[in-house]
């Protein structure tokens, strides 16, 4: 999102900006979240920013095909009888390395519950500081245990134990879409506790195919697809089987709970 928004914005390439910060991890051992948000600080044009001018930058992002529609169209999905008698609904959630400002002020923000992501603190009237939250790859599957505890304010510890029948989210109702590398531990934790998991590529990137197809390959995500999210796609055509799939697992499983709990009066014979 940095290259539609902010390096823009700065007058900064992009190829550069993004070779330095792989000098950083290369060799001095940055993490690569950390590095990108230095070299962003080392701006003094973007120091000089808000949060409120990064959620100004949101409008100017673009998405792969049938995105934000898709959003609407499988909440649509379980309006259809028999989902709606048995209270079923769909949530969508972002966790992202990029920066959640940005997204808090794109046009895809009213169709999400919650957005993760990392975050710069800022003065007021100075300007952006230092690092407030940066996102890495394992850092990630933190948010994965928020949403499935339903701890969504980050003020709560998201170590608490809680036992599995009392979390929000089971994360076998979970299903979990990226792109790369830095989902491999998201995809690891969700196989590992049943979630579904589902690796998309960009057409106009061979070396995303390459990614994709090595991620399915080592068994990290159990289908891939391109990121085309449009009705009738294959992408569009998975996720719709995926969630009336586990929207009727949670049907069945309501209905086999309240068999347990009746018992039948004595019959005459």
């Amino acid at each position: 999102m940095q290259d539609e928004t902010i390096l823009p914005y700065l007058g900064v390439e992009s190829k550069g900006f993004w070779e330095n910060v792989e000098r950083l991890v290369r060799d001095r051992g940055y993490e690569s979240e950390l590095a990108w948000m230095r070299l962003l600080l080392e701006h003094e044009g973007f120091r000089s920013l808000s949060n409120e001018d990064l959620r100004n930058m949101g409008l100017t992002l673009t998405y792969f095909p049938g995105v934000p529609e898709v959003f609407q169209d499988l909440e649509r999905i379980l309006k259809a009888p028999p989902f709606p008698q048995y209270g079923i609904s769909i949530e969508h959630y972002v966790v992202t390395s990029g920066l959640r400002e940005i997204l808090e002020g794109s046009n895809i923000k009213p169709h999400l519950k919650a957005i993760f992501g990392s975050e710069f603190d800022e003065l007021k009237g100075e300007g952006m500081t230092f690092p407030k939250r940066a996102v890495g790859h394992t850092a990630k599957t933190q948010y994965l245990f928020r949403i499935n505890k339903g701890y969504l304010d980050l003020g709560k510890d998201v170590n608490d134990r809680i036992a599995n029948e009392e979390r929000r989210i089971p994360f076998a109702n979970m299903i979990y879409i990226g792109d790369g590398p830095t989902d491999v531990p998201c995809f690891v934790v969700m196989s590992e506790y049943g979630g579904r998991t589902l690796a998309v590529y960009n057409p106009d990137n061979p070396d995303s195919f390459e990614v994709a197809m090595q991620l399915h390959r080592a068994k990290r995500v159990e289908q891939f697809a391109e990121a085309d999210y449009r009705r009738g796609s294959q992408l569009r055509r998975v996720l719709e089987h995926m969630v009336v799939e586990i929207a009727s697992k949670i049907c069945h499983e309501e209905d086999r709970e309240r068999g347990a709990n009746i018992i039948p009066a004595p019959r005459h014979v």
